[in-house]
């Protein structure tokens, strides 16, 4: 009975050895080995082996992304207090040894770790916005992160760790400067818009004066055109009429005829017209034989006028 018990107590003692001699690690995480409280090595994701009793798991650190949510104020360089919700990403720089010993030694737990983290960022944040007025804070935030990550990365990567990116998700000032932003923000707007819309008149105006004055221009230009071409016409008509007059007087002139008669069908042709559209209005006209003569000669000397003109 003995011996069994003996026997029984000896294979527990070898369990305990061997399931205190594999250690099984999980994707995504890095396992830190001491022995007798002294760094030893470090475990990789997967099953090892580690000596029992003698190697001991000091800490288990995620090399996964983390993040932490931040809320803190600053004040600007005109003493406006400044309200910022901020989210951090960071992770472990890498998994070489070295990383993963600073990592793991560095703090006494994750509290301090992420305790020196936030406080450092806000720190870097209230002394950039410091030298800041009120005015240039939100238009500022990229120039925020830029200051943050120069200032942070060298002191990170000697924890062990690197900034992946911070996101100032909110900035807000008190409820004082808050209206006094949107009142100048509405002012600007409703200067802006009026100049939009003086702008707009004068152009209005403007291309309403430029269209006129086009308008006028083409009118008269036309009626320039019209006024020569009515003159061209007039001219034409009395040279049309001086010269079949004047060949009606010769040819009347070799027969042997009396050239009263042609006078007598213009005078007659003269007085229908301005029965017809005198349109009531009384017109005196002198119908003696010694006018009418007179009328011819000056035709036919007209006549003599332009047939010099062309031959010249």
């Amino acid at each position: 009975m003995t011996a069994e018990i003996t026997f029984g107590i000896i294979v527990l003692i070898l369990l305990i050895i061997l399931s205190t001699s594999f250690v099984s690690v999980k994707q995504g995480t890095i396992v830190v080995i001491t022995i007798f409280g002294k760094y030893r090595r470090i475990l990789t994701p997967g099953l090892n082996f580690k000596l029992p009793f003698i190697e001991n798991v000091y800490s288990k650190i995620s090399i996964q992304n983390r993040s932490v949510e931040l809320e803190f104020q600053a004040v600007t360089f005109d003493q406006a207090n400044v309200y910022f919700k901020a989210m951090l990403l960071y992770s472990v720089l890498d998994q070489q040894e070295e990383t993963i010993k600073n990592v793991a030694f560095k703090f006494v737990d994750e509290r301090n770790l992420m305790q020196a983290l936030i406080r450092t960022v806000e720190g870097s944040i209230r002394a950039f916005v410091a030298t800041k007025r009120q005015s240039e804070v939100l238009i500022l935030r990229r120039d925020i992160v830029e200051h943050v990550k120069e200032q942070l990365d060298q002191i990170l990567e000697s924890w062990g760790y690197h900034l992946q990116d911070l996101q100032l998700n909110d900035i807000t000032f008190d409820d004082v400067i808050m209206k006094s932003m949107s009142q100048v923000v509405a002012s600007n707007n409703l200067k802006a818009a009026a100049e939009n819309e003086g702008q707009a008149l004068l152009i209005t105006k403007t291309k309403a004066a430029e269209a006129e004055g086009n308008a006028i221009k083409i009118s008269a230009q036309a009626e320039r055109e019209a006024a020569q071409l009515r003159g061209q016409g007039i001219a034409l008509f009395r040279e049309e009429v001086a010269r079949g007059m004047t060949v009606a007087a010769k040819e009347m002139a070799e027969a042997n005829m009396d050239t009263s008669v042609i006078m007598f069908t213009m005078w007659t042709e003269s007085i229908k017209h301005f029965a017809e559209n005198s349109q009531g209005n009384v017109i005196f006209l002198d119908g003696s034989t010694d006018q009418m003569q007179h009328t011819l000669k000056e035709m036919m000397g007209l006549n003599l006028l332009q047939n010099d003109k062309v031959k010249k």
